[in-house]
């Protein structure tokens, strides 16, 4: 916790050199002409994140964490074709009506995504963004469809704690001890509809999307994700709300990826720096998705922690109208086993999404 700690108050120091703090010289906002509607959610999980203070806003739990296949790999997989096909079957089009499949996950080629698509008759773009990937299909997608390409896309995103450990860390047979300052994987996967057209009133809708840069504040420590992420999605949000002309009180709720509790707490510091304080209005998904008695160390992380938090519990608050308004920014670390091993430092990137309720 402690490196944790000195890694956080570096970041501190150099964001008086970083781009955050300068001029803002680009507009990074895409608004929308035409709304792009949510119409429908869905989000499958795993037996932890089940036993979380989320379990009521998921759509399906699975206990075993194989999904009754041979390999997590292909369990992962699997997860992606249930949470697909459950999304469309809520939005109540047909497999028909969906034009094209945007989705991503954290494995080599994006292997969960690709094999997934392999079972869908429709035109299909695999994105890596890291755990940055729920936001990213959103936002491209909304592009889309507002634009008239399409009429109706699929997106998801998610990940697996045994797939990723095996991938960026050290396979779980292994035995090895987590430090404090690391994350955990979430085991999930989340999928959206989106369509031109409003099916009921309750359907939220993306009005703008902020795509985000690549940030690098010298973070080298594989186990603390959240020191990595925290200045891009600093970046972001600072861009959102300068091309927007909006401040964080401006927004019912404003939403980050998997930044953990530390990442959390470094992104208010980076925020209220640059005068964009967020106090109460601000939560991380990573925070929400588990219980204090579960022990996580700083929460949850990976593709699926954004993604099933979105497609549950958010898109929930959004329906019901408590929120109106939020921000929904998910964050990645842009970094691979190699470059690790190599010894670089972990750029990290942010793209951020506004969501406003049906009646908003």
């Amino acid at each position: 916790m402690e490196k944790g700690k000195r890694e956080c108050n570096r970041s501190i120091d150099i964001a008086k050199k970083s781009q955050i703090i300068r001029s803002h010289k680009h507009n990074q906002t895409v608004v929308l002409n035409n709304p792009v509607y949510i119409t429908s959610g869905y989000s499958i999980v795993g037996k932890k994140e089940g036993n979380g203070p989320l379990k009521s806003t998921f759509s399906k739990i699975v206990e075993d964490e194989y999904f009754g296949e041979k390999s997590h790999e292909d369990a992962e997989q699997k997860m992606f074709e249930h949470a697909i096909r459950g999304a469309i079957k809520k939005s109540g089009l047909g497999k028909n009506d969906i034009d094209i499949m945007f989705s991503g996950d954290l494995l080599n080629q994006i292997t969960s995504s690709s094999f997934a698509a392999r079972s869908f008759d429709m035109m299909f773009v695999g994105i890596y963004g890291a755990c940055s990937t729920m936001a990213l299909t959103l936002a491209i997608a909304s592009c889309m469809v507002s634009g008239g390409f399409v009429n109706n896309a699929v997106v998801s995103a998610g990940s697996h704690y045994a797939t990723a450990e095996r991938q960026y860390r050290t396979p779980l047979e292994l035995g090895n001890q987590k430090p404090p300052s690391s994350q955990w994987t979430v085991t999930g996967v989340g999928a959206s509809v989106l369509s031109s057209t409003k099916v009921n009133e309750k359907s939220p809708k993306v009005t703008s999307v902020t795509f985000g840069k690549v940030c690098d504040w010298g973070i080298n420590d594989v186990n603390n994700m959240g020191a990595a992420m925290a200045p891009a999605a600093a970046h972001t949000l600072i861009a959102h709300f300068r091309d927007t002309k909006t401040k964080p009180e401006d927004y019912d709720h404003i939403f980050t990826g998997d930044l953990g509790k530390l990442g959390e707490n470094i992104l208010r510091d980076l925020l209220a720096n640059a005068n964009y304080p967020v106090d109460n209005r601000y939560t991380d998904c990573g925070r929400l998705i588990y219980g204090k008695s579960q022990n996580q160390y700083q929460g949850g992380s990976g593709c699926g922690c954004a993604a099933v938090c979105l497609n549950g519990f958010i898109l929930d608050k959004l329906r019901s109208e408590e929120y109106k308004k939020i921000l929904f920014c998910a964050t990645g670390a842009l970094l691979s086993p190699t470059s690790s091993f190599q010894g670089n430092t972990i750029p990290g990137i942010a793209h951020c999404v506004q969501i406003e309720s049906g009646g908003g």
